[in-house]
C-alpha cells in the first residue's frame, strides 16, 4: 500500500517552471546601448568578466547582439576588462 502513495506524490508534484524574463531594452526604450554608456554594461558581465548569456540576462537575440559588440569595443577601449585578474587589481567589482 506506500507503495501506491509515493508514486501518486510523484505524479502530483509540481513541476518547477522558471518565468521568462523580458528584455530590458525592448521594455525601456530610453535605455541605449553604447560601449560609452558603462554603467548599463557592468550589468551584463559576470564577475568573471565574462559577457552573461541570454538565458540568464532575458535579453532578445538582437539586443544581445548589439550588447555583445558594445561591449567589445569597451574593452578594447581599456573601459571594462578583459580578465578576472583585472577585475581583483582594480577592484572594479566592488564599483558595482
Amino acid at each position: 500500500m506506500p507503495r501506491f502513495q509515493s508514486s501518486n506524490r510523484r505524479r502530483d508534484k509540481k513541476r518547477y517552471v522558471p518565468r521568462r524574463r523580458k528584455c530590458t531594452f525592448c521594455v525601456d526604450k530610453s535605455l541605449d546601448i553604447n560601449y560609452k554608456n558603462i554603467n548599463v554594461l557592468r550589468r551584463f558581465i559576470s564577475d568573471q568578466g565574462k559577457i552573461e548569456p541570454r538565458r540568464k540576462t532575458g535579453t532578445c537575440a538582437k539586443h544581445q547582439r548589439r550588447l555583445t559588440m558594445a561591449l567589445k569595443r569597451a574593452r578594447h577601449l581599456a573601459l571594462l576588462p578583459y580578465t578576472p585578474a583585472h577585475i581583483r587589481a582594480t577592484g572594479w567589482n566592488q564599483q558595482n
